[in-house]
């Protein structure tokens, strides 16, 4: 079956930062694969979450950092992330911000991402 889609759906997050969920739980139902476009502004950050899928980080525009358990890793423009499920990991963004692609396998959930308090 082919499907298009013809927007992505914008997920609400605090922070300032940009969900645009093209494949998912939200915008299309899908529940083993969420495909999504993030914009971070400068200085954004997430708590730390240890979640229940694989996350692959391509990052096209400025840099995420990452810090886990081996310690910290720049990701900028041009280069990609991946953390296995299980993986206690923590995003935040560079001096200039970041845009990039996140995929998740299975897909994204609030409840799956089990983020620190």
């Amino acid at each position: 079956m082919v499907r298009k889609i013809d927007a992505p759906a914008r997920v609400p997050v605090p922070g300032g930062k940009l969900i645009d969920e093209y494949f998912g739980r939200v915008n299309s139902g899908d529940d083993q694969v969420s495909i999504a476009h993030m914009v971070a502004p400068p200085g954004w950050e997430e708590p730390a979450q240890t979640p229940g899928f694989a996350e692959y980080t391509v990052v096209l525009k400025g840099s995420v950092i990452v810090e886990h358990a081996e310690g910290t890793t720049l990701v900028e423009a041009g280069q990609a992330f991946a953390s296995d499920a299980g993986e206690k990991i923590r995003y935040s963004s560079g001096p200039s911000g970041a845009e990039y692609v996140a995929i998740c396998l299975p897909a994204f959930s609030p409840e799956t991402a089990n983020r620190d308090d």
